[in-house]
C-alpha cells in the first residue's frame, strides 16, 4: 500500500450536514508517515519504544532519511510507507464517518502547504464535515509512525511549528446543533481545549476524552485530573499503558482500579486491554468484552482511535454498554489488519462481517 494520490477538490462529498453529529476538535492538521521498520532504527530514536515523544522538524526529518534503509516488507504489504491525515481525533472522526455513516465534522486549522491540503482533502473524501477547518498561513504539523514486525508503533510528532486553532478562535455557531465532542488530552493545547469543553457545554454537547500517551500523563497528570474533577468528561477512553500511569504508585495494578478512578468523573469510562479485549463502566453496570480472536495485528497504529469510533456509534444508537464495547472492538480489529489509521475498504467488510456475525446493528451505508 503506497502513499494515497492527493484527491481534487471536487472530489471532497459536498453532501456533510451542517450540524454534524459528533464533532472532533484537533487544534493542529497532522499528517502521518506510517513505515513498518526493523528494530535497529528504533533503537536510533529519541525516547521510549511505543510513546508519542515530540520531536523538533529536523528530527522528523533525519528519521525520515533512515526509513528508507530500515523498511520491512511482507508479500501482503509490497509498499511498506503510507502517508495520511493522522492524528487521534481525525482517525476517530473518519472512521465514525466512513465506517459507521454518522455525521460527523472537524474542528481545527491546517497550513497553506501540500500537507495541509492533503489532511483537508482526505477528511472531505472521507465525509467528514471540513467547514470548521481554518486555513492558516503556516506549516502543517507532521508526524512520523514506526510500526516494527510484530505490529507495534512508535509514533514522534513534530508540531511545534504547525499552525492550530487558537481558543478565542472558537464560536458557538462551531458548535450549534451537536450531539458530542471528541477531544484528546494534550498540555500544549490545553487552553483551546478549555475553551472547546466550555462552548460545548454551553450547547449541551457531551464530551469524550482520550488521555493521548502514557508520557502525557506522567509529565502532566495534574492537569488531567483537574479536567476529570470539573465534571465536564462524560466520556473517557484510557489504554492499558495510560490506565497504569494514571494510577502510578498505588498498590492495587488491575485494570479495574483506574476504571473505577475514571467512573467517579464521567458517566462513561473505557479502559482498552489490547489482545485482551476491554473493559468498561457506566453508572453501576461493569462489562468486559474480549478482543476479536481473528483481527491479524499488521500495525497498532489506530487501534484505539477507531475503539472509539465503533463505541460512539454504539452510543448514538442506543446500544447497550456491552454491544458498544464490541462494536468498539470490530472496529479496532479492523484498522490493525493494515497500515495507518485508516480502515481499508476490505478490512471495512471484515468488521462488517464481525458485526454480524456477534449479532450487532451493521450501518446502512453504501461503501
Amino acid at each position: 500500500m503506497g502513499a494515497e494520490a492527493l484527491p481534487r477538490n471536487g472530489d471532497i462529498s459536498p453532501a456533510a450536514p451542517p450540524h454534524p453529529l459528533i464533532l472532533g476538535l484537533q487544534p493542529a492538521a497532522l499528517i502521518d508517515h506510517v513505515a513498518r521498520v526493523d528494530c535497529s532504527l528504533l533503537d536510533q530514536v529519541p525516547g521510549e519504544r511505543g510513546g508519542s515523544t515530540t520531536v523538533a522538524i529536523q528530527e522528523l526529518q533525519r528519521i525520515l532519511g533512515k526509513v528508507k534503509t530500515h523498511m520491512l516488507t511482507s508479500p501482503d504489504n509490497a509498499s511498506p510507507m503510507l502517508t495520511i491525515a493522522g492524528g487521534s481525533v481525525a482517525n476517530t472522526i473518519r472512521g465514525l464517518s466512513a465506517n459507521f455513516g454518522v455525521s460527523c465534522g472537524i474542528i481545527g486549522a491546517y497550513g497553506d502547504d501540500e500537507e495541509g491540503r492533503w489532511f483537508a482533502n482526505n477528511m472531505g473524501f472521507s465525509g467528514v464535515n471540513i467547514s470548521r477547518l481554518r486555513r492558516k498561513k503556516g506549516s502543517t504539523g507532521q508526524c512520523v509512525c514506526l510500526v516494527d514486525a510484530l505490529g507495534n508503533r512508535t509514533m514522534r510528532p513534530c508540531l511545534s511549528s504547525a499552525v492550530k486553532v487558537q481558543a478565542d478562535e472558537l464560536t458557538k455557531e462551531d458548535f450549534k446543533g451537536s450531539k458530542w465532542l471528541v477531544i484528546r488530552y494534550g498540555i500544549f493545547n490545553i487552553e483551546v481545549i478549555q475553551a472547546a469543553i466550555q462552548i460545548a457545554k454551553q450547547e449541551g454537547l457531551y464530551v469524550s476524552l482520550d488521555l493521548a500517551s502514557f508520557e502525557m500523563i506522567r509529565n502532566f497528570r495534574s492537569r488531567l485530573v483537574q479536567l476529570l474533577e470539573s465534571g465536564d468528561i462524560d466520556l473517557c477512553f484510557a489504554n492499558e499503558d495510560e490506565a497504569k500511569e494514571l494510577l502510578r504508585g498505588e498498590p492495587n495494578t488491575d485494570p479495574e482500579a483506574p476504571l473505577e478512578f475514571l467512573a467517579k468523573y464521567c458517566k462513561w469510562a473505557v479502559v482498552t486491554l489490547g489482545p485482551n479485549g476491554c473493559i468498561a463502566k457506566h453508572g453501576k453496570e461493569t462489562v468486559r468484552v474480549a478482543a476479536i480472536g481473528e483481527a491479524k495485528a499488521t500495525d497498532a497504529t489506530g487501534a484505539g482511535d477507531l475503539f472509539a469510533s465503533g463505541f460512539l456509534y454504539g452510543l448514538v444508537k442506543g446500544l447497550s454498554l456491552e454491544e458498544c464495547c464490541k462494536i468498539g472492538t470490530c472496529s479496532g480489529g479492523s484498522v490493525v489488519r493494515s497500515l495507518g489509521g485508516e480502515v481499508t475498504p476490505e478490512n471495512r467488510q471484515w468488521m462488517y462481517k464481525q458485526m454480524q456475525i456477534k449479532g450487532l446493528p451493521v450501518p446502512d451505508i453504501r461503501n
